[in-house]
């Protein structure tokens, strides 16, 4: 009988080797990245806006710029590596986000910003579908989803370091915001250094042939040409995981693009203050990823997931409620970052590598983060001016979305995950050797 997800870990069962550890730990790098970047956005919106001498529209642009480039290079990237190879790919692109966080941290104008944006978000893009791919194809069947959801403490740990240095720098303006994307790029260059040197195996282990050879018949057609990405073995999962990431994303973006900026112009925070409410919080989410990882790959994943899409639409109900007032956001950020880390992106990735075809998992999750950040881009573009309209609007249409992505996840729960979980059992193309 094929695996399922949901089944309970053996307690017999070999616990994952420490060198699979710092593939995970360089792959989520992915996700430092991603997170650092758009928030920095989010952080140094205002800076850059006084500075810079923005109108309400050009802030829009330039946080829908970064979401709209990390959608067409996670199209892109992710194909590219299913076609060209994984590791090419991983080592590249995070050189090119490298040179783009640069340009952004030197940048004496608005023009030259949106540059560096658009180079760090086509380079984030890319490494997204690809690190996850890399993950996955490493990842034996029973650490799957603990592997894939450390990327997501990743993630979390972006965010952390960003808010945290806006906060410490939130009186120094541009110089502070310099520091802030300067970082971004110290941290590429040496994960680039670090994953030149990691040694991944081209060819599968005698293991994983033999696994193909039982799998084969179950499994979706095998390569990684372009028609296996429509049949119905790589498009349901596809569907799926994309309506559940787009759904939940719109808010989860929104808040962590215009989160400061909306404590700042709605709730009537200072700078300081704005930054100091989001880093308070934080660490209560970079506590429950962890948690969340502990438990990927048993039962209480997806059970934990009924309970926290509850509570999380209860937090958007509180602050739309509240039309953003400072007290209802304080309730909101309690809520949120208590629920996010069991009913959020960890959740996508994990059920995207364990239903997505493995031949072509680079280019379908590829495709679900492309048009999921197109749409997140949209909305980043009206947000500042719709916030100023009405931010209860604002905030309601997102809880209405939070919603939805609580249905399409009980739906990929209940039929995706439990009945086609061959595609997570197939071989890796890629392995990691042991340093």
């Amino acid at each position: 009988m094929a695996r399922t997800s949901t089944s309970p870990v053996p307690p017999d069962q070999p616990p994952v080797p420490k060198h699979l550890w710092k593939v995970a730990a360089l792959s989520g790098m992915a996700s430092y990245l991603d997170a650092a970047l758009i928030v920095s956005i989010s952080v140094n919106l205002a800076i850059y806006r006084d500075s810079y001498d923005m109108g309400v529209w050009m802030a829009g642009a330039i946080s829908a710029i970064v979401t709209g480039c990390i959608a067409v290079g996670s199209l892109v990237g992710g194909r590219l590596a299913d076609m060209f190879g994984r590791r090419r790919v991983y080592n590249l692109d995070i050189l090119c986000f490298a040179l783009g966080a640069i340009v952004i941290t030197l940048a004496p104008n608005d023009i030259v910003l949106l540059i560096g944006v658009l180079v760090a978000g086509l380079a984030a893009g890319a490494d997204l579908p690809t690190s996850l791919a890399v993950v996955s194809d490493a990842a034996p069947a029973h650490g799957r989803a603990r592997l894939v959801s450390f990327t997501q403490v990743m993630w979390v740990l972006g965010i952390v370091v960003v808010i945290f240095l806006g906060y410490v720098l939130s009186d120094t303006g541009m110089t502070g915001a310099r520091v802030i994307t300067g970082h971004l790029a110290v941290a590429a260059l040496a994960t680039w250094q670090l994953r030149a040197r990691l040694k991944l195996v081209d060819e599968p282990s005698d293991q994983a042939v033999e696994e193909e050879a039982a799998a084969v018949a179950a499994a979706a057609p095998r390569g990684t040409a372009l028609k296996n990405v429509w049949n119905r073995a790589a498009l349901l999962p596809m569907v799926a995981t994309f309506a559940y990431y787009v759904t939940w994303g719109i808010g989860a973006n929104t808040f962590g693009q215009f989160g400061t900026y909306l404590l700042v112009t709605v709730s009537g925070a200072s700078q300081t203050l704005a930054t100091g409410i989001n880093l308070a919080f934080l660490p209560i989410a970079l506590v429950l990823t962890f948690v969340f990882v502990r438990i990927a790959d048993t039962p209480w994943r997806d059970r934990l997931f009924y309970v926290f899409t509850v509570v999380q639409v209860v937090a958007f109900c509180v602050a739309s409620l509240t039309a953003g007032a400072l007290v209802g956001m304080l309730v909101f950020f309690v809520l949120y970052q208590i629920s996010n880390p069991f009913a959020g992106e960890a959740s996508y990735k994990v059920w995207s590598q364990l239903s997505l075809p493995p031949d072509t998992r680079g280019t379908t999750q590829g495709l679900t983060y492309a048009l999921s950040r197109g749409v997140f881009a949209g909305v980043a573009f009206v947000t500042p001016a719709l916030m100023e309209y009405s931010a209860s609007l604002l905030l309601w249409s997102i809880t209405l979305c939070m919603a939805a992505s609580g249905v399409a996840g009980v739906y990929i729960v209940r039929v995706l995950i439990a009945r086609s979980p061959d595609a997570a059992d197939a071989p890796a193309n890629v392995g990691v050797a042991r340093a």
